[in-house]
């Protein structure tokens, strides 16, 4: 849905809290958000001096249009826009430079787009095994789990706390996200051989 990609949801306050807490890292490094939106966290890591780019589906032009608009109205008229498509091999990802981390704000949103986002996910770090993906996912169902995808394609994930970068709260940054949704946070990256 094109709408979805017109708004701030809450976990893009949480990604954005943690790219603000880890701003030191970023400096300099090759930063990509997927399925961006209006690419709040994409916007911030390119303040803290990261090289990013902003993607979102190549289905969704208007999403692509907004996301530009968004890095426009902040003065980053430079920041590329690409169409990524999860779970599709396209010219646009296959030309993408290795990239040092991949952001990501309720992309964990639809369980049929699980293992498509992890197929990109995966691709994405296997072209840079010291990369991580950091996710944030607003939890909506204690049916839904990415475990057995993860295994499937040798990832492993580390929940990191709200309260460790200080998220664990209903407003942030003068803003009324989250709220009271409750969103968890992971970084996850490619398992070592024997599985950790």
């Amino acid at each position: 849905d094109s709408q979805f990609g017109t708004y701030v949801w809450p976990s893009a306050v949480v990604l954005s809290q943690f790219v603000w807490a880890h701003r030191e890292r970023l400096l300099g490094r090759r930063v990509l958000e997927v399925g961006a939106g209006l690419g709040l966290p994409t916007v911030l890591a390119a303040r803290c001096g990261a090289k990013v780019v902003l993607s979102d589906s190549e289905e969704l032009p208007q999403c692509l249009q907004n996301g530009r608009r968004s890095c426009a109205l902040n003065r980053l008229s430079r920041v590329p826009v690409v169409g990524l498509t999860w779970g599709r091999v396209s010219p646009e990802l296959l030309s993408l430079q290795p990239v040092d981390i991949i952001l990501g704000s309720d992309v964990f949103f639809d369980p049929k787009d699980f293992e498509d986002i992890l197929t990109m996910i995966y691709f994405l770090l296997e072209r840079n095994p010291h990369a991580e993906f950091w996710t944030t996912y607003q939890v909506r169902s204690a049916d839904w789990s990415i475990e057995a995808l993860l295994y499937k394609w040798k990832l492993k994930s580390t929940n990191i706390p709200l309260h460790l970068f200080g998220a664990d709260k209903e407003h942030l940054a003068d803003s009324s996200l989250p709220g009271r949704h409750t969103i968890e946070m992971m970084i996850i990256s490619l398992a070592q051989p024997d599985g950790t």
